[in-house]
């Protein structure tokens, strides 16, 4: 265990995965700013590694209330998702905001519990989001 980070089982491909918390974050009024493919960067220097996607998203206002309380803050700011495969399923992880808080000694109780109440429940809709089902019976069926 990490301490600060949690660390979920999902449902379907990390792919997947993130599209369904990106889609969750985005309906909770957050923005996505960044997604890195660390699959796709170990292969371009001739590495293999497994499906492994980095999300960086957050809210610009909610992070500057922050950033306005310690500017350092900012080193964890804004928040970061992470969904893997390894041979025992699909995962999900984040950054606890509380654990950011505490780490900068943040005294934002009210903002901190909007905030991880909010990516407790993109998180829950992202790891349980019902993997696609393969049709054979509509394949050459023109729609």
């Amino acid at each position: 265990m990490t301490p600060g980070l949690t660390v979920l089982k999902a449902r379907t491909s990390p792919a997947d995965t993130m599209a369904a918390f990106e889609r969750a974050i985005v309906a909770r009024g957050m923005k996505v700013f960044a997604r890195i493919d660390f699959a796709a960067d170990a292969e371009g220097v001739g590495l293999q590694l497994g499906p492994t996607l980095l999300t960086i998203f957050g809210n610009p206002k909610v992070g500057t209330e922050l950033l306005q309380r310690d500017q350092r803050a900012g080193i964890d700011l804004p928040l970061k998702a992470l969904a893997w495969s390894t041979p025992d399923g699909h995962w999900f992880s984040y950054n606890e905001p509380s654990f950011v808080a505490e780490r900068h000694g943040l005294d934002a109780k009210a903002v901190i519990l909007k905030m991880s109440q909010a990516l407790a429940g993109a998180a829950d809709e992202a790891i349980n989001t019902v993997p696609p089902v393969s049709d054979e019976s509509t394949i050459g069926v023109r729609k």
